[in-house]
């Protein structure tokens, strides 16, 4: 990995620089720049062929200072362990910054989903959880879904958590199937988080988002919902859309019904009729109202930072912008929504969806909807005040808010 944008070296570079501006006591500096815990497991898993096949595993405990860690499990073929400890480092800032009674975690396991069948992927799923369940919990870190996991996943992995325990336990998986204790609501809340957040920084902008164009970078769950909520919500027209097989551009807009059919179908929004085609790089630098990058760590760099004309780059993926980047983004006049502020939904919908589990009785999708709008709403509110109150942008006026939070924490528990 290029160590200049090794994930979890840059998480510690953007602490450092919060270090600064709140004058942190060395010691709890030094404790926040690292995990808490961290573990590495080996799981055995039957092929189906009869083989046995050793897949690597990983779960980082970053800081539960403020309560249980929370962070979901990845299942891709190039996961590396720098990458889940600045997740959870993300996750510690994303709970903290706004305001979830949870701290930060993060797991991953090295194999490619795509060349799985299901019982495999159960397996593994399974082994996983054998592998770690004396060390998550309801109250104590509890998973959730991420890159190439779903809710079908997180319900083997409740299972098999509740045969070693030997009671139900649905509390210690969130992002899981409705029938099993899910959360209404929970399915859009990355995009709905996201777009509340962008609705606001308009205001604070004094900008119009009716009919305003959108492009967005990444065509997953994060992605797609954006698209649709964006349209809905906002009044916005989206004139780009990508995946990693290339994009799509329309500056008339492109409607997401038609597109979201197209992708199911061919697998790509590649070749949707009546667009033209654009790479991702491109995408990134549409003179658009607002880029949604939705997809890879490190897309925005110090190299096309200089070439980015959106008004607002509201971060739905994790990582998507280096730290030369943010200091460029912000001489220019570019408003960035931190990814651990503008994807924060989804963690916020998994608290609630703990909360349910907690006391058996389950939300309505309005009820989810409502609650969300006014954790990010006020979240997006202390952010960008702390970004004015202290001159700096508003990545590191979310840093100011979470670390704060987790360290006043660790200071009323004693640890420093």
């Amino acid at each position: 990995m290029d160590q200049g944008k090794n994930p979890f070296q840059i998480a510690q570079r953007q602490l450092d620089e919060a270090a600064k501006v709140l004058k942190l006591d060395p010691a709890v500096h030094e404790l926040l720049r690292w995990p808490m815990r961290e573990f590495h497991v080996r799981i055995p898993v039957r092929m189906d062929d009869g083989s046995v096949k050793v897949f690597e595993g990983f779960r980082v405990q970053y800081n539960d200072a403020r309560g249980p860690t929370k962070g979901g499990i990845r299942f891709h073929p190039e996961e590396t362990f720098d990458t889940v400890r600045a997740l959870a480092a993300w996750m510690a800032w994303k709970t903290a910054v706004v305001d979830l009674p949870l701290g930060g975690g993060k797991g991953g396991v090295v194999c490619n989903p795509k060349e799985m069948s299901a019982g495999e992927l159960e397996r593994l799923s399974r082994g996983y959880i054998r592998a770690l369940g004396h060390y998550i919990g309801p109250d104590i870190d509890v998973p959730a879904p991420d890159v190439y996991t779903n809710p079908q996943i997180m319900a083997w992995m409740m299972d098999e958590y509740e045969k070693i325990v030997g009671h139900s336990a649905p509390g210690v998986i969130t992002g899981k199937p409705l029938p099993l204790g899910g959360s209404a609501g929970r399915g859009d809340a990355t995009a709905r988080g996201g777009i509340h957040t962008v609705r606001e920084a308009a205001k604070v902008l004094g900008l119009d988002l009716q009919g305003a164009p959108a492009a967005i970078q990444g065509y997953g769950n994060a992605g797609q919902f954006a698209h649709k909520l964006a349209t809905e919500i906002l009044g916005m027209k989206v004139v780009a859309v990508s995946d990693s097989k290339g994009g799509i551009y329309n500056p008339a807009g492109l409607l997401f019904e038609d597109v979201l059919t197209h992708k199911q179908r061919l697998g790509s929004v590649v070749g949707f009729p009546g667009a033209q085609e654009i790479s991702n790089a491109d995408l990134l630098e549409l003179d658009v109202m607002v880029l949604f990058p939705a997809a890879l760590e490190n897309v925005i760099t110090e190299e096309n930072a200089h070439r980015i004309k959106a008004k607002i780059v509201a971060e739905l993926a994790n990582g998507p912008t280096t730290p030369e980047a943010d200091v460029i983004l912000h001489e220019q006049g570019v408003y960035v929504i931190p990814d651990f502020l503008c994807n924060a939904g989804g963690v916020t919908v998994s608290y609630f969806e703990q909360v349910q589990n907690a006391y058996n009785f389950y939300w309505s999708e309005e009820e989810v909807h409502r609650l969300l709008d006014k954790k990010m709403t006020t979240a997006f509110q202390a952010v960008h005040e702390a970004a004015q109150r202290h001159r700096v942008h508003p990545r590191l006026g979310a840093y100011v808010v979470a670390v704060s939070r987790v360290a006043e924490a660790m200071r009323l528990r004693g640890w420093v």
